[in-house]
């Protein structure tokens, strides 16, 4: 009999950045007070689940996204830079209200082509490396279920690619992944079978989160 595996793809919390930086892969951005307290929520909401290993982005906020879990299971934190934010020119900027990044005339250059996209890696590449790490994590876990903390556009890409859609590029404000959610891929051996999406931690999310977070 074919084994139903879990692997639950888990957005990290709540950011400190007053400045409303765009951060991408910079370092030393770490979880908010709520931040913390969404890692917290979350671990504490899939306590009882079959979870036998956890991954994560190197990135500090994803780390301590991953803490509590940890802890909480008795898991140590496999470190894996599949995970990582997606690559973004445009990081370190100031986003602004809205999508006002798009209407400062210094960037116009990095958005000739959003099908790609110009400003960042290609969005088949992000689909590339985060398959391997849901494939590895998959046979790791076989017959159980892993958590793999990453960042928001990483999770939505590989949802999209694995729902069949034909194209990638898409509106930010659009993605079904808010702080501290959990995108679960669930398969019957090999073959996936369903993808859920839920928000643990969702009554302390404060409002919509920077696209690229």
């Amino acid at each position: 009999m074919a084994e139903t595996t879990v692997v639950h793809l888990l957005r990290h919390g709540e950011v400190h950045n007053p400045l409303g930086v765009l951060y991408g892969r910079l370092p030393g951005y770490h979880l908010s007070k709520t931040g913390h307290l969404m890692a917290e929520t979350v671990a504490k909401a899939v306590a009882d689940r079959d979870i036998v290993a956890i991954y994560s982005s190197p990135l500090e906020r994803a780390l301590e996204t991953a803490a509590p879990l940890a802890s909480t299971l008795g898991l140590d934190v496999r470190d894996d830079e599949r995970l990582i934010e997606a690559g973004n020119l445009l990081q370190g900027r100031s986003v602004g209200q809205g999508l006002a990044i798009l209407r400062d005339p210094r960037n116009y250059r990095y958005f000739y082509n959003p099908m790609r996209p110009s400003w960042g890696e290609p969005y088949p590449a992000i689909v590339e490396r985060m398959r391997t790490v849901v494939d590895d994590a998959r046979a790791r876990a076989r017959g159980h279920e892993a958590v793999l903390v990453s960042h928001q556009l990483p999770i939505w890409t590989i949802r999209m690619a694995a729902e069949g859609r034909r194209r990638l590029w898409h509106d930010p404000r659009r993605r079904q992944c808010g702080l501290a959610s959990l995108t679960s891929f669930t398969f019957d051996g090999d073959r996936l079978v369903s993808i859920g999406y839920s928000e643990p931690a969702g009554s302390l999310a404060k409002g919509p989160s920077l696209p690229g977070a």
